[in-house]
Formats: C-alpha cells, structure tokens, sequence
C-alpha cells in the first residue's frame, strides 16, 4: 500500500503481485477492496480487476467522511469460496493438486488517515 498514510482526498494504490500456487483465479477475476475508518464506518467498498494469478492493482481516493486515525484495508478475492474449512481444495475441478494450508483470518493492512 502506497502511501502508508493520507488525508481525505488524497489518493492511494494497493497492490499485490502473481500468487506462486497457481490459482486460477479465471479471466474475470475481481479483488474486493473495503476500507474501515476508525470508528468502524465502511468508507469504501468496492470491486477491481484481478488476474489469474492473483495480481492486482488498485487506487482509491480517502473519502472526505473518513474519520481520522488507523483505518482498515482489505482485499479479498470477490465472490470465490477460496477457504473451505474442510481443507478441500474446493475450485480445481477434480485436478489432483498439493495443497498447503493457509489461514482464513482476514488479511488488513493499516491506513492512517490524518487532518
């Protein structure tokens, strides 16, 4: 995330680059980014595009009814069950795959958003 922190109105990118596991995220893959000021109050919630691999860029502008302090961020693949508590890979089809376990804990990344 670049800058680490802003103020209303000004911009900011996320970004993550091709994921090593081979995903298959498919052609029309979306990221969800949702931003979280300090008080708990969604301020952005959107989709943008996301290939295959995972790799995304995204650029949003703190929106002026952001409250000051951390907020959070979160990017999120949208719309695809990809924690399956069964430990099944739930989106290779039937292809025998090796799989390592991750953790389903939401990924967030601080903003801190000033006056």
């Amino acid at each position: 995330m670049n800058p680490s922190s802003a103020k209303a109105g000004e911009k900011v990118t996320i970004a993550a680059p091709d994921a090593d596991c081979n995903p298959r995220y498919g052609e029309n893959a979306r990221i969800q980014v949702t931003v979280t000021d300090a008080t708990g109050i969604e301020v952005v919630n959107s989709t943008a595009a996301m290939n295959d691999a995972g790799g995304f860029t995204y650029t949003f502008e703190v929106p002026a009814q952001t409250a000051a302090g951390e907020a959070a961020v979160t990017a999120m693949p949208h719309n695809i069950d990809w924690c399956d508590d069964t430990g099944k890979n739930n989106r290779a089809d039937g292809a025998v795959a090796t799989l390592q376990r991750a953790s389903c804990v939401l990924p967030m990344m601080p903003l801190n958003v000033t006056r």
